[in-house]
């Protein structure tokens, strides 16, 4: 396995703790990648260098380190601008790998999707295309990460233009995928089942949340970052058996690549067309006020604070007792997707707000229309059912746009 050593920045007006959390989340993405996080470095500098980044003489500390201790990869806590990387390079015998391109990589390994892996080549080439010299240079000299499946392993020498071309292929490719997610969500709008987007910071416990409510194990989960990429999308049952669907999305994470979210917004405009935002808290990790706040950012960033969120404090099962109260004393909605305790209130509350007030209805269908059924079914909540010598006599339970589309199913022979 790689040793590693981790470097981190305190500038002025940073506080340390901030920085030491940011670095056990390094060293977390650090072993997702498969590599050893063997030490860590944190530096206090007024202000950041232009040329190295920590400084000349830290790197050439750092130098000294890797030698003696066998050292082959030195992690960034912060984005490298392609001089600084250039210059720690020529300094220090060891691959030179930021937060950004260690995230770039941890996603390559785990696209599996053609939509996956389409756009995370988008976003590999949007972060080496400023890495590359107007003269051309090998791709895989610079995408020697830790495990690396980077565009990088092809050896193929390519320049600006060709890598603006291949964006350019790409963008298009992804700009069918979100055309095809367009006509998907027309479809689910059209069957008037309410859409639950599950978002949160990565190994919150999404993917465990859709498993507990839709009673499935379908979907992968595990105590790893970014442990699922693709959106998956569940039907739940809800409270008073209505059905809605609930779709689990890619985690976020603090200094989220800005290349990682523009080239994932096709998959992230899923957010934007739900109806509530169940935004998913890992009430057990220490930092997860800070957590909660990047989440938000993000949702800003993708134009969607403007939708109903619930934020559910997860895995209450890993905190104490004490806390647990504490929280409950604060209004604060908690639950445990593995144990399934507090789920049962969780599906109540999301009732109250993704399904819209009913309005009951009396429905009369010849028995020549015995086909409309089962689309009664699908729009309403059919509260009794009687079969007469006039025909199917229905009452039912819908909204008013459920109506005018039962009213245009059925035609004109409606008896109310």
């Amino acid at each position: 396995m790689e040793k590693a050593i981790l470097i981190g920045i305190q500038v002025q007006g940073t506080v340390r703790r901030d920085v030491e959390h940011s670095l056990d989340e390094l060293a977390r993405l650090t072993e997702t990648a498969g590599a050893y996080p063997a030490i860590r470095i944190i530096q206090k500098r007024a202000r950041i260098d232009p040329a190295h980044l920590i400084g000349p003489g830290k790197a050439q500390e750092i130098r000294d380190i890797v030698r003696t201790e066998g050292i082959t990869t030195v992690l960034f806590d912060d984005d490298l601008k392609p001089v600084q990387q250039k210059n720690l390079e020529e300094m220090i015998e060891a691959k030179i790998i930021d937060r950004t391109r260690l995230i770039l990589d941890i996603f390559a390994r785990r696209a599996r999707t053609r939509e996956g892996i389409l756009q995370v080549e988008r976003a590999q080439l949007a972060y080496y295309l400023p890495r590359i010299t107007k003269k051309g240079i090998w791709l895989d000299s610079q995408a020697g990460g830790i495990g690396t499946r980077g565009p990088g392993e092809r050896k193929m020498e390519v320049d600006q233009r060709r890598i603006r071309e291949r964006m350019a292929r790409l963008d298009r490719a992804i700009e069918q995928v979100r055309q095809q997610r367009s006509v998907l969500s027309k479809q689910r709008e059209e069957s008037g089942q309410p859409v639950v987007a599950i978002v949160g910071y990565t190994n919150s416990g999404k993917s465990t949340l859709l498993n507990c409510l839709s009673k499935s194990q379908a979907v992968y989960a595990d105590n790893k970052l970014f442990a699922t990429l693709d959106p998956t999308t569940r039907q739940v049952k809800l409270p008073d058996g209505r059905i809605a669907l609930f779709t689990d999305t890619v985690g976020f994470i603090n200094k989220l690549p800005h290349a990682l979210v523009a080239a994932f917004r096709a998959t992230l405009e899923e957010i934007t067309r739900a109806d509530c935002l169940l935004h998913l808290v890992d009430v057990s990790h220490p930092d997860y006020p800070s957590q909660i706040q990047t989440v938000l950012r993000v949702l800003q960033e993708l134009q969607a604070e403007h939708i109903p969120i619930l934020t559910v404090y997860n895995k209450k099962d890993m905190i104490p007792a004490a806390e647990n109260r504490r929280l409950e004393l604060h209004d604060h909605f908690l639950v445990s997707a593995r144990t399934g305790d507090g789920i049962d209130e969780l599906l109540d509350r999301i009732e109250n707000i993704v399904v819209p007030r009913l309005s009951p209805h009396k429905l009369l269908l010849s028995y020549n229309q015995s086909s409309c059924v089962a689309g009664v079914f699908r729009l309403a909540i059919v509260k009794k059912q009687r079969y007469t010598e006039r025909g199917i006599r229905m009452d039912i339970e819908s909204t008013p746009a459920s109506w005018k589309k039962i009213r245009s199913l059925v035609k004109r022979k409606i008896a109310i």
